[in-house]
């Protein structure tokens, strides 16, 4: 990086940092950010990435340090001011007001007024339709964001910030929902913003995109600059080793389960869909104690419907369900509950968290009932098992009464799993476990999943990651348009067998896949 010429870097980064009561978020930190290149910002959850980004970006203001802007000083003190200089984010969080239009969202504070101002709401949607056309996408800027799935939400996150004019573009996990088509999408219009000399910082746990399109690496560990380097020197032995000090062979052990007795069975699960057809279509399968069951699928496959089906999420589905010998039809999501089936959603933020109550309150949310003494909440009791839960899962944390939006993806996702695990299920269902969580968090997550089969407990687990579902899976049900395309045992799985069923080929046809 020596020999880079000064005038290919846009923005200096100096001696940042950030302290929250009772921790220190960033420790002087410096970081380069280089002109029509993809600068990659890499680390932990809880490493500082985000809260480095969000000061960049005006949401935060960081303790001390400054910003040099094409060699000026530069504040940033709020996002307005941030927009000013050209400095647009892709927040790791879903930031979309989920009750306006596609279109309503795009333009938020920056709506396209008239002398008299009035919206130009027609202007607004046509702009909103070429960027839809550009990212390839087939959404009506009418449309209610609150009706898309997720994937597309995300999208809709993208056209936000490229309907603004940006000199530097942060993308905080831009793809963590997206699917493999809507990814590469993504990766197009990235070269084009580098043609165009737009710099953009890319923050994302999936090595494997990393290193197809970074071109400057930053490595941070517990708030501190612990790695700069080029693309050319980058490996992902040399990320794993910088991000936690160990190689990535030594982060993902998995044990062998034996499986004991059957302890979920699901028959004929249906969820129709609007306008006819089925999102989940007559599913049936089994879950043995001491069993991890993957369900792979590609997005819109019906996997996320059918956990929230099997938990009493939509009151329209219909099929028979059996726990340890006891059926779940007609009982509401608490009897399921209490009845020992648990699920952790795949959007923690709008389904796993109360983002207003803090760590303490939210791991405790589905099992206050175990804490009750007469009238009384048992507060020793109830500390006992937050602090409890916080240990074993390494919940980077102050102090439990913190509010659970001051955690890190990572870290608020475990939060959502001990909230789970303090129900005491017999069945954990964990749909897309690892979305948004670094490689290390990701260890932790499988090696809970080890655990929890050893003690005889059922886990379910969603993932659009082959190599996740190949690495954890004693069985694995593909899922293909509301279908089961095909089940594997171990012994059995590969990629190709899996993303052949993903697809709906038939076994003749899998022969000729490619991966």
């Amino acid at each position: 990086m020596a020999n880079t010429p000064p005038d290919e870097i846009i923005l200096h980064a100096e001696h940042i940092t950030k302290v929250y009561p009772g921790t220190v978020a960033l420790q002087d930190v410096s970081m380069k950010i280089y002109r029509g290149k993809v600068n990659v910002l890499i680390g932990e959850n809880g490493a500082g990435k985000s809260t480095l980004m969000k000061i960049l970006a005006g949401v935060e203001t960081a303790t001390s340090g400054r910003f040099l802007l094409n060699g000026e000083e530069i504040a940033v003190h709020s996002p307005r001011d941030a927009a000013r200089h050209g400095i647009g984010i892709i927040y790791q969080e879903l930031n979309l007001y989920t009750n306006l239009s596609v279109a309503e969202n795009i333009f938020m504070a920056r709506e396209m007024t008239t002398p008299y101002w009035t919206i130009k709401e027609s202007e607004q949607r046509e702009v909103a339709a070429q960027l839809m056309k550009r990212l390839e996408q087939d959404i009506d800027p009418k449309t209610i964001v609150g009706d898309l799935r997720i994937g597309q939400q995300q999208i809709i996150e993208i056209a936000k910030a490229l309907a603004r004019n940006v000199r530097i573009l942060i993308m905080d996990e831009p793809t963590s929902a997206l699917s493999n088509a809507e990814v590469e999408i993504l990766f197009r219009i990235i070269r084009e913003l580098k043609a165009q000399d737009v710099a953009i910082v890319y923050i994302s746990h999936k090595m494997d995109e990393l290193l197809q399109i970074g071109d400057y690496f930053t490595v941070l560990r517990d708030g501190h600059l612990v790695g700069e380097a080029p693309a050319a020197d980058v490996s992902l032995n040399w990320i794993v080793e910088k991000m936690v000090g160990r190689k990535p062979e030594a982060l993902f052990t998995r044990d062998e389960h034996t499986a004991k007795e059957e302890l979920l069975r699901v028959e004929n699960m249906t969820l129709p869909r609007v306008g006819g057809g089925y999102v989940v279509d007559h599913v049936s399968f089994t879950l043995r104690g001491g069993e991890i069951l993957g369900i792979y699928g590609l997005m819109g496959a019906g996997r996320t419907e059918l956990l929230e089906s099997l938990m009493g999420l939509n009151p329209e589905a219909h099929g028979k369900i059996w726990l340890s010998g006891s059926s779940l039809d007609k009982k509401d999501i608490r009897a399921r509950i209490a009845m020992g089936l648990s699920l952790i959603p795949e959007d923690r933020q709008l389904k796993g968290l109360i983002q207003k109550l803090s760590v303490a309150h939210n791991i405790t949310l589905a099992s206050l009932q175990q804490y009750l003494s007469r009238f009384f909440l048992s507060n020793k009791k109830e500390r006992d098992s937050i602090q409890r839960e916080i240990s074993d899962l390494r919940i980077k944390v102050a102090s439990p009464d913190h509010l659970v939006t001051s955690l890190s993806g990572g870290n608020q996702q475990k939060v959502v799993v001990g909230k789970s695990l303090l129900t005491a299920p017999k069945v954990l269902m964990m749909d897309e476990p690892t979305r948004g969580i670094d490689v290390a968090a990701k260890g932790e997550i499988f090696e809970i999943m080890n655990q929890l089969a050893l003690r005889g407990l059922g886990v379910v687990f969603v993932s659009s990651e082959l190599k996740e579902v190949l690495a954890m899976a004693d069985r694995v049900l593909v899922m293909c348009k509301g279908h089961i395309t095909a089940e594997f045992q171990r012994s059995e799985l590969s990629q190709e067998a899996l993303l052949a069923a993903s697809v709906g080929l038939s076994d003749s046809a899998q022969k000729g896949v490619t991966v």
